[in-house]
């Protein structure tokens, strides 16, 4: 039984990527469509200084071409078909742009950036900030590098940005321990984790967390025992490929809570 959240916030992972070629600009809008509060994009930094949205280093599993993305063009990736793999009516489809993928995002709604590549990108992506007509409170930065993210936040103080971390789920206990983790987020200067669900994230562990004055998040997540299961324990989002039928599922749970 869903119990302890009142409200959900629900990101939509690399856009309604369950139904749409991931990281694209039709997943990005059907997200929108889905009612997600968010969405989630990879970005890298091309050869020429773009910033480009696609998950991986290269181009091959998305477009059936390889081409490594810090070194190619923008021109070169913009004549890729990364639609076609999931589905014939996605033909056509183009890696955006950084600028492209703010453009769907509704006024009230938020985009999470998540930087695939290190600090270099850091003067592009500063950039892309000052000319976007986003408001800082609809941007999140995310990332796997505590190197980005140490840069990051020492140029953008201001600006949230989240520490990834994907727990061993080989392990019944949390590695890192969560104070590795709180000692990662202070060196970096975090200002909190998402992490991906682990039977061991409990209550007990996002208090932890959140008492130290980080925020805790969780990924990437499709079945609504295992939402509850990270909702139950604080997380502050739910990041999914399916954000329709998540919040569907949910608030139907939320539903048939006892009410205090």
């Amino acid at each position: 039984m869903l119990e302890l959240v009142t409200a959900l916030f629900i990101v939509a992972h690399r856009g309604a990527s369950a139904d749409a070629p991931e990281n694209t600009i039709p997943a990005f809008e059907l997200a929108w469509e889905q009612k997600a509060d968010a969405i989630e994009g990879d970005f890298h930094l091309t050869k020429d200084g773009h910033i480009v949205c696609i998950h991986d280093y290269d181009t091959k599993r998305v477009s059936g071409e390889k081409h490594i993305v810090a070194e190619t063009t923008l021109e070169t990736l913009r004549t890729l078909d990364v639609g076609s793999w999931k589905s014939p009516k996605f033909a056509g489809t183009h890696i955006p742009t950084i600028d492209e993928v703010f453009e769907t995002v509704p006024e009230g709604k938020t985009i999470y950036i998540e930087v695939k590549c290190g600090p270099e990108i850091v003067p592009a992506l500063t950039k892309e900030l000052e000319e976007t007509t986003l408001k800082p409170s609809q941007i999140v930065v995310i990332s796997f590098n505590e190197d980005f993210v140490r840069v990051w936040k020492n140029e953008h103080p201001h600006c949230p940005t989240m520490l990834l971390l994907a727990f061993d789920a080989r392990r019944p206990q949390l590695k890192p321990s969560v104070n590795e983790v709180l000692s990662r987020l202070q060196a970096c200067n975090a200002d909190g984790l998402s992490s991906s669900e682990h039977v061991a994230v409990t209550p007990e562990v996002v208090d932890k967390i959140k008492d130290a004055g980080y925020q805790y998040h969780s990924w990437t997540i499709d079945e609504t025992r295992r939402a509850v299961r990270s909702l139950n324990a604080g997380s502050q989002s739910i990041t999914t490929n399916k954000p329709a039928q998540l919040r569907k599922e949910l608030e139907a749970k939320m539903e048939q809570s006892p009410r205090g």
